[in-house]
């Protein structure tokens, strides 16, 4: 489920234990205006046609038009889809970006606290929120409206609690 830009960011025996994104309400939730927009739009191209204009380019433009909301529409999937979420052995990860990339990692070792927050509509869709407060310069990183945010918390106190034993065999 890795891609090759995150792959080419784990160090020497860094495994990634848990990889998720934004709930796909989330998804919707970005895609309602354009598609609002798509279908005023295509009502207001079929009135067009069946009415009585006399120059029939402002139709042309209207299908023009449809490609706005269908671009915009098309660029939130692929922010959706690359908005990713990851613990791995090490760290946490948020990635994000298409062309440029950002990413905002915690090192497990820091963490502190970990806060997580689900309203009544998260507990019955399965999304939430989770506040990783760390020992860091950035002090807290915030995941909104993650999908499973229980299991995410999960996995990475598990990563955080391996990792301190896995030193402290070591040390």
């Amino acid at each position: 489920m890795a891609d090759r830009y995150l792959s080419k960011m784990l160090g020497s025996n860094e495994e990634i234990i848990l990889e998720t994104r934004h709930h796909w309400l989330m998804l919707l939730w970005h895609m309602l205006p354009e598609t609002l927009l798509f279908i005023s739009l295509t009502v207001l191209v079929s009135l067009m046609r069946f009415s009585w204009l006399p120059d029939k380019k402002w139709i042309a433009w209207g299908y023009v038009l449809l490609l706005l909301p269908a671009i915009s529409a098309l660029r939130d999937v692929l922010m959706w889809l690359t908005r990713k979420f990851i613990v791995t052995s090490r760290r946490v990860v948020q990635l994000s970006g298409v062309i440029n990339k950002n990413v905002i990692d915690s090192s497990l070792e820091k963490v502190n606290d970990v806060k997580l927050s689900q309203p009544l509509l998260g507990r019955l869709f399965g999304y939430g929120d989770i506040e990783i407060l760390t020992a860091s310069e950035l002090g807290v990183n915030k995941f909104t409206r993650i999908k499973d945010p229980v299991r995410f918390k999960t996995a990475m106190l598990n990563a955080k609690e391996s990792l301190e034993s896995e030193r402290g065999v070591s040390s």
